[in-house]
């Protein structure tokens, strides 16, 4: 499957457009993981595969040439993987989205489920 990029078809869109062909390459298994090890730290492709337990190396390589297509993550000459400036501020894109999940998981685990519906799993709280 080719790398999703803007003005390429992509699933979910015949034309392309550019937040199309971004939410099918954030939708790609292990991207999102990838991402978020990479960002504070440039990391080898073994240090990298170490912090994605239970990546295949092949699968890591692929996401890895995904990111580097699409100009997210790039690859150093002393065999390292970073963020792009791009990368970084995709990262800063997110954190309004995770600060609504965050807020959201709250609202879900205080809300008792619909009857005959099992409750989502509790967190433990942390003493």
């Amino acid at each position: 499957m080719p790398t999703p990029l803007p003005g390429n078809p992509v699933r979910g869109s015949r034309t392309g457009r550019p937040i199309m062909a971004l939410l099918d390459l954030l939708g790609r298994r292990w991207i999102l993981r990838v991402l978020w090890e990479l960002r504070e730290q440039t990391l080898g492709f073994r240090a990298l595969q170490a912090h994605c337990d239970g990546m295949s190396p092949s699968v890591l390589s692929q996401r890895l040439r995904e990111l580097s297509d699409a100009q997210i993550v790039t690859h150093n000459a002393n065999g390292g993987y970073r963020l792009t400036a791009a990368g970084a501020d995709l990262l800063q894109a997110l954190l309004p989205l995770h600060r609504w999940a965050e807020h959201w998981a709250g609202e879900v685990l205080k809300t008792p489920p619909p009857p005959g519906r099992s409750s989502p799993k509790r967190r433990r709280e942390h003493r």
